[in-house]
């Protein structure tokens, strides 16, 4: 790991550093528009990289307690690719609005709310989808859908059928986060044990993890940028094993689907089955990450980059 302070490498191929995107060679905008709930807007934030005029999109979708700066590295990749790269916030997360009801996060809303983005961006034609844990199965949601416009689609360690014991053990730690910290260290040190499963980091990854994973409070303090509510669905009773197999058996456009080698949420069975029915999928198993792979390592960028390929 690089010296906590430590100024990284520069060149060609190294990342701008990622706190401090005025230095970024390529475009970086922030926005938001309203979404609709059943009785309420709400706010959905987003960044966006790259030419805002560019019509090859590329919108990539965070897992159930992340948010979209964690695909800044691959944002900036993409964009130097020629690709306008949008990353929301899911209701509930990041800089985007709560929803009123808990009851609402879930699948619906949040495929809901990725179609009223598509549209809030004004795209003409296809799109292409990277989605990590739950950012992937809403791309499977809206893949599946009659008319689509998704034209090729990135899925991070995720899969139609996940087995219950590990959604379980994903409730129990949202549900056991501290609701405060007394500084920002605090919660990185949290982060690193919780998230381990994201594979080796250098400690400037995972500062870049922990800045946008908690909100400072007027009164002192640090809380996850998270609404707790996003957790109800996974409290003791209503937990079990979920099956989208029908969703995916339907899709019809190409895949490129990551599985942590540790992985126990997308397990290998899963991975196997994904590759002999449904849409075409080319699957590679990335090494040392369990669930999910971070996509901040320069070998796991250059495989999304390298499917991809330069925008044409």
């Amino acid at each position: 790991m690089t010296a906590a302070g430590a100024a990284p490498a520069s060149g060609p191929e190294t990342n701008p550093r990622l706190d401090d995107l005025s230095r970024a060679d390529v475009p970086f905008r922030t926005g938001h528009f309203q979404a609709y709930a059943p009785h309420d807007f709400h706010r959905i934030a987003y960044v966006e990289w790259g030419e805002a005029d560019s019509p090859h999109v590329v919108i990539c979708v965070h897992g159930l307690s992340r948010q979209g700066r964690d695909f800044d590295a691959l944002g900036y990749r993409l964009a130097k690719l020629g690709y306008r790269v949008v990353c929301p916030d899911l209701p509930g997360r990041g800089l985007s609005g709560w929803l009123k009801d808990p009851e609402l996060y879930g699948l619906p809303q949040y495929a809901a709310d990725m179609a009223a983005l598509i549209a809030h961006l004004r795209v003409q034609g296809k799109i292409d989808w990277v989605g990590t844990s739950l950012g992937g199965l809403t791309g499977m949601v809206l893949a599946a859908a009659a008319r689509s416009p998704i034209r090729r689609m990135v899925i991070n360690d995720i899969g139609p059928f996940l087995p219950w014991a590990p959604i379980r053990e994903i409730g129990s730690r949202l549900r056991d986060a501290p609701r405060l910290h007394h500084n920002l260290a605090s919660g990185e040190s949290r982060l690193r044990t919780v998230l381990g499963a994201f594979g080796p980091l250098t400690d400037e990854q995972w500062r870049h993890i922990a800045k946008y994973s908690f909100h400072q409070v007027p009164n002192g303090g640090w809380r996850p940028h998270y609404d707790p509510g996003i957790g109800d669905a996974f409290r003791p009773g209503r937990v079990y094993s979920v099956s989208m197999w029908r969703d995916w058996d339907v899709i019809t456009c190409p895949v490129l689907l990551l599985r942590g080698e540790h992985s126990d949420l997308l397990l290998a069975s899963t991975a196997d089955e994904m590759t002999r029915r449904g849409p075409p999928t080319r699957r590679v198993e990335i090494p040392q990450c369990g669930h999910a792979p971070a996509l901040l390592d320069d070998e796991q960028l250059r495989i999304v980059t390298d499917w991809l390929g330069p925008a044409a």
